[in-house]
């Protein structure tokens, strides 16, 4: 079973989750190209997409994997990694 999450951008299409940053805060690209980031922030006005950098999507990506392993949450953290892997290399 999958758990790939997409969303529609209203200028871009389709975009996947690249990994959640934190409680209302997830990084998303877009489907195909992975140049294009955004970070799409969850508030009380519904969703609001922040274009990023990809250099500005690695570090949050590579902040969000230390705070995973100071947790000790090891499956959640070699899933990002593996992720991390696959957008940026």
């Amino acid at each position: 079973m999958s758990a790939e999450t997409y969303i529609n951008h209203p200028n871009f299409g389709l975009l996947y989750r690249v990994c959640i940053i934190d409680e209302h805060q997830e990084l998303f690209t877009t489907l195909y190209a992975q140049r294009l980031f955004f970070l799409v922030i969850t508030g009380p006005d519904g969703l609001q997409f922040e274009p990023i950098s990809r250099a500005d999507s690695r570090l949050l990506v590579e902040n969000r994997m230390r705070i995973l392993r100071r947790l000790g949450n090891t499956k959640d953290y070699q899933q990002l990694q593996r992720m991390h892997h696959q957008t940026f290399f």
